[in-house]
């Protein structure tokens, strides 16, 4: 056997493999003896088919499977034993590549085109100066989160009279051309509605003020505009047959309920951040915010991320790539788009090739590794941020490490999260090299930033 590797250029060579006989003979008996110990052929016994049959029937397509093996094996084993930085797959040579006959042949020879990762220094200092967004927590943003606190501590209570957002409850039945209630009509008891979601202001106006024991007059179809889905909601039919009624309906008023929100008090504060970790509603509102930062470095990071990428990419400029081989790799991989889809998506596909190549370099120099415990404690991370979406801060140990269990239980999801632990460290490392121009912003100036 011999490999051998011939540089074309600086990003681009040819590799051969010739194999012998004696290089995959040994495999392919090995292979033969296992296929006549289970082969089922007429007229013999199993194991007892004689190998002359056994080399007749199956002997090419395992030479050639068993070639093909050993051919993948030594051409990986050359790129890495070699430190060989390739990009993409190896690509049979369309020109160099010999014929090859299974039925005819002993010895083999194998052309392959290499594309070659461009050599190049990405390197950032002091003397490189990028922007760093803190995304401002205003008053708003802290009283929003309170809110939605002590709405979790809420209650409904009984009132006299209806205002915005309040919900009704009462009989709601269908009413005749003259206005009475309609015989063998829509009826509905302990019927709930809230007003201020209808999509009608002239029909929400009718109910502004309501009281108990009123019996107020509207319109399903124009409060609601003619949704169906909201109308048979209401008033308990299906779909279709709610699309059809037109007519107006009354509405005696049972009872009028208010969502209340609970007191800011310890329970709260114990229910957020754990018990007596802070004990006034200063401290608490000072927490709060302090949580609400914390949640906007990861979208400041990657602000900064995208930021230093250009810098790094201006620095190492327009790299040499061997455009027509990697475009018959990307070809390869998108069969059934085709040779239009590759032209028109190749620039920007080298972009992020760019990219990945600066970024793995960076990452090596950095000494940036990614841990089993980095990825599963950046599966927490995630689950908690999915959780404080919602106002929920401090979240048991036992639920956090169930989540994460269930995210690495699949491949797309841990791929995201290593990327993520990744990127992390790698902004982490970038941040102490570089010189910050630190810019406080707010939230809205900060999504302009991305449109």
């Amino acid at each position: 056997m011999n490999v051998s590797l011939q540089n074309i250029d600086k990003v681009s060579a040819l590799l051969t493999v010739k194999l012998e006989k004696a290089d995959y003979q040994p495999q392919v008996d090995k292979s033969l003896k296992n296929i006549r110990q289970k082969a089922q052929v007429p007229g013999f016994r199993p194991g007892m088919v004689p190998m002359s049959l056994v080399k007749k029937m199956y002997g090419k397509s395992v030479i050639a499977d068993e070639v093909n093996k050993l051919l993948s094996e030594k051409v990986y084993a050359y790129i890495k034993d070699n430190n060989i930085n390739i990009l993409g797959e190896p690509m049979p040579n369309e020109e160099k590549q010999p014929d090859i006959d299974f039925d005819t042949m002993e010895e083999f020879e194998f052309v392959f085109d290499i594309a070659l990762a461009p050599e190049f220094k990405a390197e950032v200092s002091d003397q490189d100066k990028v922007d760093y967004y803190t995304i401002e927590v205003t008053d708003e943003m802290v009283e929003n989160q309170i809110k939605a606190y002590t709405q979790r501590n809420g209650k409904y209570e009984k009132v006299d009279a209806y205002e915005e957002n309040d919900m009704l409850k009462g009989l709601l039945a269908e009413l005749d051309e003259e206005g009475n209630t309609k015989e063998g009509g829509i009826q509905v008891e302990g019927a709930v509605m809230m007003p201020s979601y209808m999509k009608n202001d002239e029909q929400k106006a009718i109910f502004a003020n309501a009281k108990v024991n009123d019996v107020l007059v509207f319109n399903p179809n124009t409060a609601y505009e003619g949704n169906a889905v909201e109308m048979a909601s209401l008033l308990k039919i299906d779909k279709e047959a709610a699309a059809e009624v037109k007519g107006n309906f009354s509405f005696q008023v049972e009872e009028v309920t208010r969502f209340v929100n609970g007191e800011l008090n310890q329970e709260i504060f114990d229910q957020v951040f754990g018990k007596d970790v802070v004990k006034t509603e200063e401290e608490f509102r000072a927490k709060v915010k302090e949580s609400i930062a914390a949640q906007f470095v990861a979208d400041s990071d990657y602000k900064f991320l995208i930021d230093v990428r250009k810098v790094l990419t201006d620095k190492v400029g327009k790299l040499e790539f061997p455009d027509a081989l990697l475009k018959r790799v990307m070809l390869v991989n998108n069969k059934d788009k085709g040779e239009e889809f590759v032209n028109e998506n190749y620039d920007k596909s080298i972009e992020e090739l760019t990219w990945h190549l600066i970024k793995e370099q960076l990452v090596k120099e950095n000494d940036i590794k990614v841990e089993q415990d980095d990825v599963i404690n950046m599966a927490k991370e995630a689950t908690k941020a999915q959780f404080a979406q919602y106002g929920m801060l401090t979240i048991p140990d036992d639920i956090l490490e169930n989540y994460a269990k269930e995210m690495l239980k699949k491949k797309e999801s841990i791929d995201g999260l290593v990327n993520r632990v990744v990127e992390t460290k790698l902004a982490a490392a970038l941040k102490g090299k570089v010189t910050l121009e630190n810019k406080t912003v707010s939230m809205e100036e900060f999504n302009k930033m991305f449109e």
